[in-house]
């Protein structure tokens, strides 16, 4: 069983930043794929982000340039550092684990809303 607890979203102006954390409660966190999917009202969910446990990273091509993903496995946490957000950046985000062991599991949610 992994959980998964999200913070940092909410309202920020268009051109601004936030950053989004994801804490894991499992002791084989570093074995872990991590990722941050997102889904805006009416659309599906889509990948933003990820993070392998071998160190891989990889981003959506809307987000590239303007979010970074990382990982401390000592904190067991997953950040997603936002900049540059757009409107259409607005969405409720999930992170995600998933391994082999494990299976895969999704965080709460946190809403991140970029409007003026």
């Amino acid at each position: 069983q992994v959980q998964l607890v999200e913070s940092g979203g909410g309202l920020v102006q268009p051109g601004g930043s936030l950053k989004l954390s994801c804490a894991a409660s499992t002791s084989i966190y570093s074995m872990l794929d991590m990722a941050y999917y997102r889904q805006a009202p009416g659309k599906q969910r889509e990948l933003v982000a990820s993070s392998t446990s071998g160190g891989s990273t990889h981003y959506a091509d809307s987000v590239k340039g303007r979010f970074t993903i990382s990982r401390d496995n000592r904190k067991k946490t997953m950040y997603l550092q936002m900049n540059s957000l757009k409107p259409e950046d607005t969405a409720v985000y999930y992170c995600q684990a998933s391994g082999t062991l494990v299976g895969q599991y999704w965080g709460q949610g946190t809403q991140v809303t970029v409007s003026s």
